[in-house]
């Protein structure tokens, strides 16, 4: 082979090898970029979440020693949240429980979030001993009670059904509601064991 057939040889391989370099690169960087799309996390704000995915059938089971014969998920939007709910149908239907993800709608960036929510709702009890609320408050029963050592903050609201467990991480919240004849107490600490898995997953 001549020397100028083998330069240009070179030469063509010298460019084809350039080009796929920058495919492998524009590859690389597409496949980084739907990774980064599918994570639960982007530059601190909470990807959108289906709150089914949270936590199993079977560790509903699990909990509340009880079959679940369905997990229904549906999801709206309530202003500028992204609302998912998941009802974990048991066959014994009293212990079914219900768990629901308070989300940022991504479509309203700089609108009104979760947290914000949360600091209105919750900020006036965040050093307060629980209490019944006073008359002029439209709800009855006792005042939120503060949970330590659980996400970023957690609080747990009775009720006459037992109470609800809201707990807060990033810009999203998720609240937990268990059906059954257990007391409250009981309610609250199978309520602590889910909302760590959900957590977990968050």
């Amino acid at each position: 082979m001549s020397s100028s057939k083998t330069g240009c040889c070179l030469r063509l391989l010298c460019g084809e090898s350039f080009s796929m370099r920058r495919l492998l690169f524009m590859c690389l960087v597409t496949s980084l970029l739907m990774f980064l799309g599918g994570c639960t996390k982007r530059g601190g704000t909470t990807v959108a979440r289906d709150a089914g995915s949270l936590i199993s059938k079977q560790e509903i089971e699990s909990v509340q020693n009880a079959p679940v014969k369905e997990a229904k998920s549906t999801e709206h939007l309530d202003g500028t949240f992204r609302v998912s709910q998941c009802l974990y149908t048991a066959a014994e239907f009293s212990k079914s429980v219900s768990l629901a993800l308070i989300q940022p709608d991504q479509k309203q960036r700089g609108a009104r979030t979760p947290r914000d929510f949360w600091k209105e709702k919750f900020d006036p009890y965040e050093n307060e001993e629980p209490q019944t609320k006073t008359h002029n408050e439209k709800e009855e029963g006792p005042a939120p009670k503060k949970i330590v050592g659980l996400g970023a903050e957690a609080y747990w609201v009775a009720n006459r059904f037992g109470g609800i467990l809201y707990v807060l991480k990033g810009d999203a919240f998720i609240s937990i509601g268990i059906g059954g004849t257990d007391d409250e107490e009981t309610k609250l600490n199978k309520s602590k064991v889910l909302a760590q898995k959900a957590l977990e997953r968050l």
